[in-house]
Order: structure tokens, then sequence, then C-alpha cells
């Protein structure tokens, strides 16, 4: 294989290792999460349907609750620190539930509450797993990772569901609970032994408040736009996807008369499709792009479904169930892929807390939906709803396609020079009035305002609490653009932290039509209502 060819390999990311011994360890610790919702959706599906489908809830539902918390404790603290932590805190979750299954002392109220609290431990891991990939491979190389990461979660749904089927029909729940909770330790010694650089341990996110940091979160994401194009593509093709996960046990027990030992085997006729899917997955990106990768996806999601709600033969519906878990994996991989190379280290962590929001949320959301749907209509009317869900989610990427990265580098740039004041301010001085002064000609001056829309996004993602740009009435070659930011401190974090090599590029662009021989004048002014007694030079 040429160098070419291996770096274009689907593989490729597996040669950093880092990157390889995590990905084994999770694979063992995904084997062990699969083998024990088996043992939990199994523990409960003598019970209604909609008890079923709150295993999924009671998984989902912490990130709903956690994920921005989360985020906020990976981009402020050492990410690994975090990750060992919750490590160890879901081995305890995971060791309880075996005791009590041991003891046979697992009512369901236990089993969702510890299943609950096992999903607070994947809330606080899932920020900080997602905000250190691109410490173990480089940029150009996320899209195969994330590719990967999603091969490993289905190389567990192949094998995890049937052998926890297995064992739960051979040795009981007890076993595949215990055996999860061992399957932490992995994951835990490979991050103790990985020599982090020091730089990358040092929290990016300042001395911000968990509620600043909370805020500044959000503010970047709002005004990201191909972000949010991101989320709601997340959100339209979720809510269907989760009624496969969440109505398979039922499909198993009641349509198809299997017991836990065909339930796991179904589960890992997706997981076998998303394994094939990865060896498919380059080339289909390459002919479909995108945008045709997700509206393909969403429809051989809507077909499967359709054959569970209509066909009652498991081997048929096995053989269904294969595209079902390559169309989940060219998905997910592609929007956690687009996600993770449009966010800058300072944060990323919260950036992607939001993503799994939406993703974890929608399915936490979905599936009591999907059960109520299915007590009250049956099975088969439940499923062939959800496959109409997901043919709207296809239909809707003509109108709202995922935006192009082209051009997107995220890369930080301290490139503002520092300003000339006459006194220094303190770190909670303001709010700050930063105003810019530019010179334009009057035939450039539609150009330099439509390009400064861009630098107002700019500067709200970066901290700007408003934003504005006038028009001198006295000359009206001269512009003006004020931006608020609520400290010095957040300033200092545009300057030094935030700012990115896009960034650069769009004040570039604006400033490339201002009269030739000028240059912005910069001023900064302080809030003296709010802040410290006037200070004279």
């Amino acid at each position: 294989m040429t160098t070419d060819a291996a770096a274009e390999s689907p593989w490729a990311p597996l040669a950093a290792r880092v990157f390889r011994a995590l990905w084994i360890a999770q694979l063992v610790s995904n084997v062990g999460s699969w083998m024990q919702t088996v043992g939990a959706q199994w523990l409960l599906v003598g019970d209604s349907a909609a008890l079923v489908t709150l295993v999924q809830t009671a998984s989902s539902l912490p990130v709903v609750l956690l994920a921005l918390p989360s985020g906020v404790v990976a981009d402020r603290f050492d990410r690994r620190v975090v990750l060992v932590t919750a490590q160890f805190a879901m081995l305890a979750v995971s060791g309880a539930l075996a005791v009590l299954a041991f003891l046979d002392a697992l009512s369901p109220t236990a089993l969702l509450a510890l299943t609950f609290l096992l999903g607070c431990g994947t809330a606080l891991m899932g920020p900080a797993w997602q905000a250190i990939q691109p410490e173990l491979v480089e940029r150009e190389r996320l899209g195969q990772a994330a590719a990967l990461g999603a091969v490993n979660m289905n190389l567990a749904r192949a094998v995890g569901p049937a052998l926890g089927g297995a064992v739960v029909a051979a040795a009981g729940a007890g076993w595949v609970f215990a055996f999860n909770a061992a399957s932490y330790l992995g994951i835990a010694a490979v991050l103790l032994l990985w020599r982090r650089p020091a730089a990358a341990a040092v929290p990016p996110a300042g001395n911000e408040g968990l509620l600043a940091a909370l805020y500044a979160g959000r503010r970047y994401v709002w005004n990201a736009p191909g972000v949010r194009r991101i989320l709601l593509r997340t959100l339209l093709f979720i809510p269907g996807g989760a009624a496969l996960w969440a109505l398979l046990p039922l499909t198993a027990s009641r349509s198809l008369g299997l017991g836990s030992g065909g339930y796991g085997l179904l589960l890992g006729a997706v997981g076998i499709g998303a394994v094939g899917g990865a060896f498919l997955l380059p080339r289909a990106r390459r002919l479909l792009g995108a945008n045709g990768t997700l509206a393909a996806g969403a429809l051989v999601f809507a077909g499967v479904l359709a054959v569970l709600a209509t066909v009652h033969v498991p081997w048929l519906v096995a053989l269904a169930l294969l595209p079902a878990g390559l169309a989940w994996i060219a998905v997910l991989s592609t929007l956690n892929a687009a996600v993770q190379t449009r966010l800058p280290g300072w944060v990323r962590a919260r950036g992607l807390a939001v993503y799994l929001l939406v993703f974890q949320g929608g399915q936490a959301l979905a599936a009591p939906l999907w059960g109520a749907v299915a007590d009250w209509l049956g099975l088969s009317a439940c499923l062939l709803i959800a496959g109409g869900a997901m043919l709207l989610s296809a239909a809707s990427v003509r109108r709202w396609p995922l935006r192009d990265a082209e051009g997107i580098d995220p890369a930080p740039s301290d490139h503002w020079p520092a300003p000339p004041l006459v006194f220094e301010p303190g770190e909670a001085d303001g709010p700050v009035l930063v105003s810019v002064v530019y010179r334009v000609p009057a035939d450039r001056q539609a150009e330099f305002t439509d390009r400064m829309h861009r630098v107002a996004r700019s500067r709200r993602r970066t901290g700007a609490l408003s934003w504005g740009l006038y028009q001198d009435g006295h000359d009206p070659e001269r512009f003006v653009e004020n931006y608020l930011v609520s400290s010095w401190a957040e300033h200092q974090a545009q300057h030094h932290v935030r700012l990115t090599a896009t960034d650069r590029r769009f004040e570039e662009e604006a400033r490339a039509l201002l009269t030739p021989g000028t240059a912005p004048e910069v001023t900064h002014a302080f809030d003296t209502t709010a802040g410290p007694a006037i200070r004279r030079p």
C-alpha cells in the first residue's frame, strides 16, 4: 500500500499508538455496555412496552441534564482526570448492579435508577472523550477517527448483545453486570499511562465561572451557522432512528417470538452491517458527498423500519438489519466529523456537549414516546410512523443541507496586537467597549458591510455581548464598529485564546476593501459606572 493510500485508509488513525490502545480498551468497554443493555432490557421485557423503553431513556436522559455542565468541566479541567474519574464511578455503579442481581434484589426501580447513574457517568465522559480526539490523530484524519469510533460501537453491538443474551440465558443478568464493571478498568489504565503533553492538560477556559462558561459555549454555538446546521440535521435524524433501538426488544419477543439470545443476534446483525459499512463509507462519501450520505442513510433506515413492521420471519428481519447498521454508522460518523472539524480547542468540549445533548436527548425523549405509541396503536403501526419520520428527514436534506466546511480552520490565531493603554486594567474591569474605525471608499461600501456580517459573528462567538456597525453621518466614508465585552479578562481571552485562523481570514477579507493607505483605528473604553474609580495616566 502506498503512503497516500495508507493515509486514506479508514483504519489509518489506528497507526497512532494512544488512539489504538484507547480504541481497543473502548471496544471491551462497549461490549460490556451492550451486554448490560441486553440484561437490563430482558429483565423488563415481560412488563409494558413503555417500561422496556425506559431503559434507553434512563441511560440517555442524563446527557440532557448534564451534557452542558460536563462540557464546561472538560474545558476547564484536565480532560484525562475527568475521564479517569468517570471510569471509576461507572465501575462502582455497575458493581452495585451486579451485587443486587446476584442477591435477586434488583427491582425495576433500582435497575432504572442505577442505569440512570451509569448514564450520568457517560454524560460526564462524553464531551471530554470527544474533545481529546484531535490530540490523538491529525485533523485531516478526524473523519476517519469518527468512523472508527462508530465501528467500535458497532463491533461491540455485533458481539455484546449476542454474548449478553447467551450469558443471561445461561447464568443470569448478574454476570453481564459484573463483566461490564470490569470492562471500565482497561480505559482507565490506558488513560493513566498516557503521557499527555503538559500544555494540553492546561484548561484553556481561563478563570471564568460555571455560568459564564456555559453562556460562552451557548454563545459560540448560536453564532456558528455551520454548527447549528449540524445540530438541526442531528435533530431531524435521531427521533426516527431511536425507534429501532427502543422497539427492537419488543419486535424480537412479540413479533418474532425470540428469546434473549435471539434478540442479541438481531442487535449483532446491526453491528455486523455497521462494521461492513466502514469499508464502504469512504467510497460512499466520495460518490454522494456528506449531504447525499445523510439522505441515503435516512432512506435506508425508513426501509428497515418498514420491514420490522411488516415482516415476521426472523432471518429476513436479521438480513434487513444489516443495512441499518451501515446507515447508522454513515450518518453518525458524518455528523460527528463535521462538528469535530469546526470547533476550536477553547470551546471544543462545550460545543460537542451541545451536539451530544441533541443526539442523546433526542433518543431519551423519543424512546418513551415510541413506547407509548406502541402501547396505544400497536407495534407495527408505531414502526411505520417512525419510518415516515425518517422519510421526512431524508427529504429535508435538500432544504437544510450541511454547510460546506472548506476554508474552516479552527486553529488558534493570536494575531491582534496588544492594546496601547496608559493604565493596566484589572481582569474584572468592564464592561469594555471596543471601537474600530474604518475608512471605506463609496464604491466598496456595500461589499464591506456584507463581509462585516461574518466579522460580527466572529466577535459574538468569541465574547461580544452586542455588536454594531455605524456609518458616520458627517463623513460617509467613515465606519465605526462597536462591540461590548463583559470584562477585560473576556477581551484578553479574545486576543490570546479564542480567535481562530478563520476569524483572521474574515477580518482580512473585510479590511482588504479599506481605502488604500489607511488602517483601522482601535480604542478601548471602560464602563466607569460598573468598574473601579476613574484612573489617570
